[in-house]
């Protein structure tokens, strides 16, 4: 839980009872500052190695059953699956990943953005679940002046975990490539 955020207004993606009223767009508000926030100068393959290899030692540092993904179009830059993830993370990561590159939001947020009126995206029959998941972990990477350039994914957590996994790598990513 971030500082700015409160018990009252915490919104559960996974959960299907009913939820304070606000707290989904609240959790949108915030996902929509973090997409402002997290801009990078550029993207280089030397940054994702960088951020793949973070997220690789946040994940054993946790002893988390993860797996990570950096996409770049069709490219895969980087991708790792650490102990405890399953075979079904890798369906997990291409359907949050293709969400991610074609909204060019985080997959969380698409996903909560279906909730706005009730229902689910997914209830929706144009949206084909057998290649999309608006399920939190994937987050485009965002060159400013640019927009989306690639995506980085995590799979094997509770969707907002991911999400937030992934929030965390990038801002200190970001935060390494500050000038000292």
């Amino acid at each position: 839980m971030t500082a700015e955020s409160s018990p009252v207004t915490v919104f559960d993606p996974d959960s299907a009872v009913s939820q304070p009223e606000g707290s989904l767009e609240a959790l949108i508000s915030r996902i929509e500052a973090e997409i402002s926030e997290l801009q990078f100068p550029r993207f280089t393959r030397d940054d994702s190695l960088n951020l793949g290899l973070l997220l690789v030692e946040l994940g054993k540092g946790r002893r988390l059953p993860i797996a990570i993904d950096i996409t770049k179009g069709e490219q895969v830059l980087f991708h790792v699956a650490l102990d405890g993830a399953t075979p079904d993370n890798e369906h997990w990561i291409r359907a949050k990943q293709r969400t991610a590159a074609r909204y060019e939001v985080p997959s969380l947020l698409v996903g909560l953005r279906g909730r706005r009126h009730g229902g689910r995206i997914e209830d929706q029959g144009w949206f084909d679940e057998s290649r999309y998941a608006a399920h939190g972990g994937s987050f485009p990477l965002y060159v400013a002046g640019v927009g989306a350039v690639a995506t980085v994914t995590v799979s094997g957590l509770p969707q907002q975990q991911d999400h937030d996994l992934v929030v965390e790598a990038l801002r200190e990513i970001l935060a390494s490539m500050q000038p000292k």
